[in-house]
């Protein structure tokens, strides 16, 4: 007898066995909004592909503009994403190891850059770290430090973006870790760090890694903080997403084909990850 016309065992409703239903209906209601959800995500960038200059593309690529630009984000994404690393491993751990007043705080702040628009996330940082900002001031006075409008500030301005992600991915795979193996190594005698160092992060590490490359993603992608506190000088603090949108006005054959290129970035970040995503190749 087919599995699909096998009588339920669990208990009958009003005394009558129901049947289970197939286990590929998909109720009308929910089907009709997923296809144009999908359609919706996906046509975009259809269109992409089908308005590409493929004839012209390696010409496109070629400009002298494209590369210096893709070279620049993928080296301010890697050192954007160093940083979160080193300031936001320890922050996670402490949101999800520790107790004390103001945590719930503390993580609605960390998570503020999420949904902050980036544009004032730039403005922010230009009041925190420009030549009169708050920090800014004193970095120049002292040191002679200026961070807007140089290639560090476009590091800066990454990294405020793209930490929450790689926080927020840690602290929950410290939440998910076992702590009782951080509890054993303090019982011989391991201070709190080299349990850290020895058992806690060995534990998370799959989780440091897809929060890292969500970051470096995330890094790489963004455009409103960039330009408002790095600006957008070619070589200097010029990204590709900049150099997308000053393609874009004027030529936009070379636009699309700077944002193949980006896509095909993020087409492989998500392979990357898809065994903790998407759950495996299937």
């Amino acid at each position: 007898m087919p599995a699909d016309d096998v009588i339920s065992s669990a208990p009958t409703r009003r005394g009558r066995p129901w049947r289970r239903r197939r286990a590929g209906a998909v109720p009308v209601a929910l089907l009709l909004p997923a296809v144009v959800g999908l359609a919706f995500l996906v046509l975009p960038l259809v269109g992409l592909l089908v308005r590409a200059p493929w004839s012209g593309m390696g010409s496109v690529l070629g400009d002298g503009t494209v590369w210096p630009a893709l070279r620049l984000s993928l080296i301010t994404a890697t050192a954007a994403t160093a940083v979160s690393l080193l300031l936001g491993v320890p922050m996670a751990w402490l949101l999800a190891r520790t107790e004390f007043p103001g945590r719930s705080l503390l993580r609605t702040l960390v998570t503020v850059p999420l949904v902050m628009p980036p544009v004032v996330g730039g403005v922010a940082l230009l009041l925190v770290f420009g030549r009169n900002g708050l920090v800014g001031r004193w970095l120049d006075s002292a040191f002679g430090i200026t961070l807007p409008f140089t290639t560090a500030g476009v590091v800066v301005a990454e990294a405020f973006v793209a930490m929450p992600f790689l926080v927020l991915s840690v602290e929950g795979a410290l939440r998910g870790a076992d702590s009782r193996y951080e509890e054993a190594a303090a019982t011989l005698g391991a201070s709190r760090f080299t349990a850290f160092r020895r058992v806690t992060l060995p534990l998370v590490a799959p989780g440091i890694a897809a929060g890292s490359v969500l970051a470096w993603a995330r890094a790489l992608g963004e455009f409103g903080a960039t330009i408002t506190f790095a600006g957008n000088f070619p070589g200097t603090t010029q990204t590709m997403p900049l150099a997308v949108y000053l393609a874009l006005q004027d030529d936009p054959a070379t636009a699309i084909a700077l944002s193949l290129v980006l896509l095909v970035v993020s087409v492989l970040v998500l392979v990357g990850l898809r065994g903790r995503w998407t759950g495996g190749p299937a």
